[in-house]
C-alpha cells in the first residue's frame, strides 16, 4: 500500500510542471543575488514583462476578507504592466495570473498540497504585510484571471478578472 502512494504522489508531482514544493522563508531571492533573466516563456495570458519597459503600475491589494482591490483591471493587447501586489492581511496570499480553467486547476493542486510555492514569474506569495512585483506583458486579447490559490482562498472568491483590449 506504501508503494502505491508514493507511486501516486510522484506520478502527481511529475505531471504538475511549472510548481515547485519548498518553505515559505525559500521563495525570496538572497540579498544581493543576481536578478534571473526575463523569461521568454509565451503562456496563453502573455509572458514575463521586462521592468524596464513597464508603461504602467497597477497597485494591487490581499485582504483577508479574501478580496482583491482592485478586483477588475483592463489593459491593452501588447502592454507592459507592473503589479504590486500588497498583502494588507495577517494571512499568506499570493496573486497568480491565468485563465480560469488554470487557476481553478492549481487551487484544486494546492488543496491536496497546501504547502506549495511558486517561482513562476506570473506568480507573487506574499508574506502578511510585505509587497511583491510582477511585471508581465499581455500578449494577447482576450479575458484572464488573478487568483489566490491558497486553500480556501478562491473558493471564498479571492479571484478578480483581466479585461485585454485587443489592438
Amino acid at each position: 500500500m506504501n508503494t502505491q502512494y508514493a507511486a501516486l504522489v510522484a506520478a502527481i508531482f511529475a505531471t504538475a510542471t511549472g510548481f515547485t514544493a519548498h518553505a515559505h522563508e525559500a521563495h525570496r531571492k538572497p540579498a544581493g543575488a543576481k536578478p534571473a533573466a526575463i523569461s521568454t516563456e509565451e503562456k496563453t495570458f502573455g509572458r514575463q514583462g521586462d521592468p524596464k519597459r513597464a508603461t504602467r503600475t497597477i497597485n494591487v491589494d490581499m485582504s483577508d476578507r479574501m478580496r482583491f482591490t482592485p478586483d477588475s483591471i483592463s489593459v491593452s493587447q501588447g502592454e507592459t504592466v507592473r503589479f504590486v501586489v500588497r498583502n494588507s492581511g495577517k494571512a499568506m496570499h499570493e496573486f497568480v495570473l491565468g485563465t480560469m480553467a488554470e487557476l481553478k486547476e492549481h487551487a484544486e493542486l494546492m488543496k491536496k498540497f497546501p504547502n506549495m510555492e511558486h517561482d513562476e514569474p506570473y506568480m507573487a506569495h506574499v508574506p502578511p504585510g510585505k509587497t511583491e512585483t510582477i511585471v508581465w506583458q499581455f500578449t494577447k486579447a482576450g479575458e484572464f484571471h488573478f487568483g489566490c490559490l491558497l486553500p480556501g482562498h478562491f473558493e471564498a472568491g479571492m479571484v478578480g478578472r483581466l479585461s485585454i483590449k485587443g489592438k
